[in-house]
């Protein structure tokens, strides 16, 4: 659905265990205290940026939201869509990256701040395990259409070919992945029965397709390489796999607008129909594609974010990456609908008869309207040296999320980070080669329907009750405001106390009440395999529940808090001077509400109101020392 899609402490950092803090080496002394020795951190600023667009800009980008435009009113589908992305998509990328940065903790050591609801993370975890494992098969994909289009002529540009049928046909003008009953252009053909040699249903695996293998293998090597030395190898690697598809959107977007008849998708494309803004499966559309395009709920932000220096602005940065992220998008659609206009044009059809969204765009239509372009080849190579590269940073992050979580909460295993890598890739490739079949493409549609679509949206919004109610939204914006010495408004609170929840719980329940049985090609999948896909999206549930049996304890554990000692210090000192009258209530209408800058000498709670946030947040009244204190500040 939404394919869609970046260790441990230093010397110098304290350890979260008990035993002690750890002096820094001589050689060391030069580093700047933020630097993580061991755990690893980003190189610079842009090496975080680069990672966190990669991560969010992704095919779907491609492939999805230009449709979803297209059918939703055109121009008048931005109005809803920025309406969301202002409160749900910022609202959630600024609470994940910013808690990540804040305790410089994963996906699953990040809920020692409710210690019951850890669960969360490992659902996440799994769900990202699942995701990861058939979206690179997705990613392998345009490599097998990038070997073909080393040719003279493109092979989906004629039907004299050993994989074609006599229902082939160069330009079918009808809805040719839906029948085959009708024509059946000479592209759809190619994707189905050369490069997937698709079997009927999900019934009839009927072996491996090795060219898919072959590519599959080949991404998650290059994943490996990629990854396996932390962030600091990735921070540079998406310098290039980030800015590429940038530049091929560009390129492409300059060549499809000087097409004839790219006006004619363009005006299709954006012409607003502003009668549709009164259905609610528009703005039930915009919300589902907001929340999944900018990659909240997989624990993959906090990840990222754990790794930046503790004064890093991330205010800044949860507006920046969404944004471009949504104009990346919209963007898009230019450059695919200026393609399907030339098309139509070429074909003498309508665009209407031309458009379509998911996998059967990039592989179908697309790959058949660049067919149709002077130096066809050429084309074809760049568009599909831009689908892979979108893809493969989104894994690069999806990796770096998994295996940092599971380091960090067995900090044994983090001198064998490279070696954890290597068995991750290892067994997700394993894992990928169920969808490498005759069948697989089967078996990848029935895991993305199931397994992720919900799982996905249930995990942010338990995580945003986590962090907005149990630990208390006043909390996690006086904690921002240590952490970045600058003012959270009232949006930000505002958003994630009530605005958000209630948007996310909007999406979770328009996802199951529109779970249809998953179906391909008009092929709808036996019971059997229903039943299999919920049993996937039920295990990934399950965590949630079953580790809350498991564990007591809402209140934050004593390793809650910043990682580095003069941090956590100086956060415990700020706690004392800015006390809440609650933990739900913003630090605006605290006792003796302050400067986020600091403490300062009026800024101090009289006995009064320290008892009462003593009271209310557990802190001991006289406060102590943070580093002798046995429980958290708060």
């Amino acid at each position: 659905m939404f394919i869609i899609i970046s260790g441990t402490q230093s010397a110098l950092f304290s350890s979260k265990s008990a035993q002690g803090t750890v002096a820094a080496r001589p050689s060391e002394m030069g580093r700047s205290p933020d630097e993580g020795h061991d755990r690893g951190h980003w190189g610079n600023k842009w090496d975080y940026l680069l990672s966190l667009a990669g991560y969010a800009i992704g095919i779907g980008n491609v492939w999805r939201f230009p449709y979803l435009c297209y059918r939703n009113g055109g121009g008048a589908f931005l109005v809803p869509y920025v309406i969301m992305l202002v409160l749900v998509g910022l609202p959630l990328f600024l609470l994940e990256s910013a808690v990540g940065q804040f305790s410089s903790s994963s996906c699953l050591t990040l809920f020692s701040v409710a210690p019951m609801f850890k669960g969360i993370g490992y659902s996440s975890l799994l769900v990202t395990l699942i995701a990861s494992t058939y979206y690179s098969v997705v990613v392998a994909y345009p490599l097998v259409f990038l070997f073909h289009s080393f040719s003279s002529q493109l092979p989906w540009a004629s039907c004299g070919n050993y994989w074609n049928s006599p229902q082939c046909a160069l330009i079918a003008s009808t809805n040719f992945t839906n029948s085959t009953e009708r024509a059946v252009s000479a592209a759809d053909e190619f994707f189905h029965n050369r490069v997937l040699e698709i079997s009927s249903n999900i019934d009839e695996p009927n072996g491996f397709v090795w060219p898919i293998v072959n590519t599959t293998l080949f991404v998650w090597t290059f994943v490996f390489l990629c990854v396996f030395r932390g962030v600091k190898v990735v921070g540079k690697v998406v310098w290039f796999t980030s800015s590429f598809p940038f530049l091929m959107l560009i390129i492409l977007f300059f060549r499809g607008v000087t097409l004839p008849g790219a006006w004619d998708g363009i005006y299709f494309y954006i012409y607003p129909d502003f009668s549709k803004l009164g259905d609610l499966k528009v703005w039930a559309d915009a919300a589902v594609q907001i929340f999944f395009s900018i990659g909240t709920g997989w624990g993959s932000l906090a990840t990222l974010g754990s790794f930046n220096k503790f004064r890093n602005n991330c205010l800044r940065d949860a507006l920046f990456v969404p944004v471009l992220n949504c104009a990346t998008s919209f963007f898009a659609g230019f450059v695919v609908f200026s393609v399907l206009g030339f098309m139509a044009h070429k074909t003498g059809t309508s665009v209407d008869s031309v458009t379509a969204a998911g996998p059967a765009l990039a592989f179908i239509t697309y790959p058949e309207a660049l067919s149709l372009m002077p130096f066809a080849p050429l084309w074809a190579v760049l568009f599909f040296l831009m689908l892979f590269f979108l893809g493969i940073d989104s894994i690069f992050v999806q990796i770096e999320n998994l295996v940092t979580s599971v380091v960090d909460e067995f900090p044994v295993l983090r001198a064998r980070k490279g070696w954890v890598t290597f068995a991750a890739c290892a067994l997700m490739f394993l894992g990928a080669l169920s969808c490498c079949t005759r069948g697989g493409m089967y078996v990848l549609l029935l895991l993305d329907w199931y397994s992720a679509s919900i799982t996905v949206v249930f995990a942010g919004l338990c995580e945003l009750i986590v962090f907005s109610y149990i630990y208390g939204a006043g909390r996690a914006v006086r904690d921002l405001q240590m952490m970045t010495k600058k003012a959270v408004g009232m949006f930000w609170y505002v958003a994630w106390i009530s605005v958000t929840p209630l948007l996310l719980l909007f999406i979770f329940i328009n996802s199951m009440a529109s779970m249809t049985a998953v179906s391909y090609r008009d092929v709808i999948f036996p019971s059997w395999a229903q039943n299999v896909g919920w049993l996937s999206a039920l295990a990934s549930f399950a965590g949630v529940p079953a580790y809350a049996r498991l564990m007591t304890g809402i209140t934050p554990t004593s390793s809650w808090g910043p990682a580095l000692e003069d941090h956590k210090a100086a956060w415990a000192e700020y706690v004392r001077s800015h006390p809440l009258r609650h933990r739900l209530l913003h630090p605006r209408f605290s006792p003796s509400a302050s400067s986020p800058s600091g403490p300062t000498s009026s800024s101090y709670p009289s006995s009064s109101s320290s008892s009462a946030e003593a009271k209310l947040l557990e802190l001991r009244p006289g406060g102590g020392d943070a580093a002798a204190d046995k429980g958290s500040p708060v």
